[in-house]
């Protein structure tokens, strides 16, 4: 998906399955430790602040995000002054920060501790023997690896072995509707179901207004849909076995039949007409919704923080902006309960750093921490950390807590877990078959190919 636009929105945000996705990481290291001890629900104290731990300097790289930056100083001005390492954080542009990763990792000039967007981002790294494995680490200090949601750690998680920890909100992608509109049409709830949905389709285009908004010159709010419906209709092992390269993955009857229902939403008139020229970077559809011009939208969990920071405060506000989960299909093999989207944003150890104790200690006395998670929690980001219910006002920032919190499995957003030359030419061909003009067998042809 859109990286850079998603973090300016937020700042940042069931593990895929075991099956699910080589896209999981949090790793392991030896030293021993115990659960921070202002961490929400830990059971043990000491760690770090007990350690004595001296070492200099341990470097932290991260994308440049003023609020997020921020908390994150904090958090190493109080762990340094508490063990007297010297832990410094160094930031970069999105874009470049790639390439400083890229070229800077297992080099004399790496850092120690790096972020990262787990899934495909991580396993590059992880498959190069670049990153620590921290799961016998966490298994010594389960009431710090316990903290973490389950689905959000596992997309930290490569081969069943941990090697990114969440550090930031939870993203995961969710249907959204004008209550307005939908009421004017005749219809009382949000659909919970496809066929609720297709009926509710034609319901709103009787009413005069378009029943789905879609950025379509973005492709990647397109995946949304390709995402869910093959979740939904096949499980998440289909998506796995295309991470996999498994052979004839993309020409899966499971993924064909989930093109060839996002054909019959075309057909339906569900997208409108513009739909290929309406963006959502330019606030398009963020428009539509808010102006009453569209039923639904389907988008992340960033998107109210978009209508908010864009000029539609009072709609956000006004209670005739509703959401909810996608979809359930019947006869589908996913669990209903499933979600995609981005589950967070990853610290992990690099594999030769000569302060691995000290990266494995900071680590352990920050990121469940409750001056960590309140901090995230005052700039709009939903922990991935268990046992903050209590903590959560905002009925959206609980409903999408409890959405990851039980879901069986969160994939990753396809675009951040596939390699980037396989990610363009699906974007490309899925921009085609929106707009009818590649068949979904000829899309999963193509896609084979690559």
């Amino acid at each position: 998906m859109h990286i850079n636009f998603r973090k300016s929105v937020l700042g940042g945000a069931a593990a895929i399955t075991a099956l699910a996705l080589t896209l999981t990481a949090c790793s392991s290291s030896d030293p021993e430790a115990t659960a921070s001890s202002d961490a929400p629900g830990a059971t043990s104290s000491g760690g770090a602040s007990e350690s004595g731990l001296v070492s200099g300097p341990a470097l932290v790289w991260a994308i440049e995000d003023a609020s997020v930056n921020a908390i994150n100083e904090d958090a190493i001005t109080t762990f340094n002054d508490a063990t007297g390492s010297t832990v410094k954080l160094e930031t970069f542009a999105n874009d470049p920060y790639k390439e400083k990763l890229r070229t800077g990792i297992g080099s004399d000039n790496q850092p120690d501790i790096f972020y990262n967007w787990g899934g495909g981002n991580l396993k590059q790294y992880s498959d190069a023997g670049h990153v620590a494995d921290l799961t016998s680490w966490l298994d010594e200090n389960p009431d710090f690896r316990d903290q973490f949601l389950p689905s959000v750690l596992g997309v930290g998680t490569v081969d069943g072995k941990v090697y990114g920890l969440p550090m930031q909100g939870v993203l995961p992608v969710v249907m959204y509707a004008n209550k307005d509109v939908l009421a004017a049409a005749g219809i009382d709830a949000m659909a919970t179901t496809w066929d609720e949905l297709l009926s509710q389709i034609t319901k709103l285009k009787v009413s005069g207004v378009q029943p789905i908004a879609l950025a379509g010159n973005q492709a990647w709010t397109e995946l949304m849909w390709l995402e869910y419906l093959l979740d939904r209709v096949g499980g998440p092992e289909k998506f796995q076995a295309i991470v996999n390269g498994d052979e004839g993955a993309w020409t899966d009857p499971a993924v064909i039949e989930s093109l060839s229902m996002i054909q019959d939403l075309v057909n339906a008139g569900a997208f409108g007409t513009n739909y290929a020229s309406v963006g959502y970077d330019d606030q398009g559809t963020i428009a539509l919704m808010a102006s009453g011009k569209v039923g639904y939208d389907l988008m992340g969990a960033w998107h109210i923080g978009a209508l908010k920071g864009n000029g539609f405060e009072e709609f956000a506000d006004s209670g005739s902006l509703e959401w909810g989960p996608f979809v359930s299909i019947s006869g589908g093999v996913g669990d209903p309960n499933n979600i995609v989207g981005n589950p967070s944003n990853y610290y992990s150890v690099t594999e030769s750093s000569p302060n691995q104790e000290v990266a494995q200690e900071f680590l352990l006395d920050t990121l469940t921490s409750e001056s960590y998670v309140d901090a995230l929690l005052e700039i709009g980001q939903v922990p991935a950390v268990a046992g903050i219910e209590d903590k959560l006002t905002d009925p959206f920032n609980k409903f999408t807590y409890n959405l990851v919190g039980n879901a069986p499995a969160f994939t990753q957003s396809w675009d951040q877990a596939l390699d980037p030359a396989t990610s363009e030419a699906m974007l490309t061909n899925l921009q085609k078959v929106f707009l009818l003009d590649m068949t979904p067998e000829e899309f999963g042809q193509a896609m084979d190919a690559v």
